[in-house]
């Protein structure tokens, strides 16, 4: 593997197609704002370096970067790449990540309005992220210690999985498929509206008028807080701990609490069979 270091430059594609190389102690930036540093690489790694140059790593496959800065000049940084190791760097250019398969970050930095959008196989470690809009419609994704703070998170995502990790978030998870979530805190007021296979366990939900218009719905020994107007039309099967505000017409299953609450049924526009019931 042949080294490229101590490189200083702002050309156009400057490393277009580099194979089986290391990039190490690179600076691309500069006034010639040249675009698609390392389009089309094949088999690199790149070492303690920094971008402030559009779209550094599009079409790569087989890559690892290590103690990398992406600064908010690097707009699209990682599109249609493949097969990707990304550890200790810092992503802070929108759009980060579109299109990719089978990268795993650990130990990042990520502040990207649009990240992991149109992606699969994606998985996040010990990692921070502020993104307004993350993972939309993507698949196979899993968080593992994530510390996020967003708004429209996880919007149309199947088969994602999230444990140890605090998100403060908004409209999270609308429109999921098979979402499991576990030993996490989650603060958003409507949660997870329209999911489908949504699992809760040991989980800390903060938020208003949460987990309504779900199907297949599980709660596994979750707290609620803030959580007025529950489970609107949701088929669910809850276990908390603890109690809410109050439960709205749930469509069908079973609400279990530690103490009474307040169970709005009117107004309906369905059938609604649900049952609230306190832990004997």
């Amino acid at each position: 593997m042949r080294e490229i270091v101590n490189l200083h430059t702002d050309e156009e594609r400057a490393l277009y197609h580099l194979t089986d190389a290391a990039v190490k102690n690179c600076i691309f930036d500069g006034p010639a704002d040249g675009e698609s540093v390392l389009k089309e690489a094949r088999n690199i790694v790149v070492e303690d370096t920094s971008f402030s140059l559009r779209y550094p790593l599009w079409h790569v496959h087989d890559f690892t970067v290590d103690r990398v800065t992406m600064d908010e000049k690097t707009r699209a940084a990682l599109w249609y790449d493949t097969n990707g190791t990304i550890r200790d760097s810092k992503l802070f250019g929108v759009k980060a990540v579109r299109e990719c398969s089978n990268i795993t970050l650990t130990n990042c930095d990520v502040e990207s309005v649009e990240f992991g959008w149109k992606s699969d196989h994606i998985s996040l470690i010990d990692t921070s992220v502020v993104s307004e809009y993350i993972f939309l419609d993507s698949r196979d994704i899993t968080l593992q210690n994530v510390r996020m703070q967003g708004k429209y998170s996880f919007q149309y995502v199947e088969n994602l999985t999230i444990t140890d990790s605090n998100l403060d978030t908004k409209d999270a998870f609308w429109h999921t498929k098979n979402v499991t979530v576990k030993d996490s805190v989650i603060m958003g007021e409507y949660l997870a509206w329209f999911s489908d296979g949504l699992t809760l366990i040991n989980c800390r939900i903060i938020g208003t008028q949460p987990l309504c218009y779900c199907t297949n719905l599980k709660l596994v020994n979750c707290t609620m807080e803030e959580a007025d107007l529950s489970f609107e039309y949701s088929d669910v099967d809850a276990d908390i701990r603890g109690t809410v505000i109050s439960v709205k017409n749930p469509k069908s299953g079973t609400i279990v609490l530690d103490a009474p609450t307040e169970v709005i049924m009117e107004d309906a526009v369905m059938e609604c069979t649900g049952v609230v019931k306190v832990r004997a």
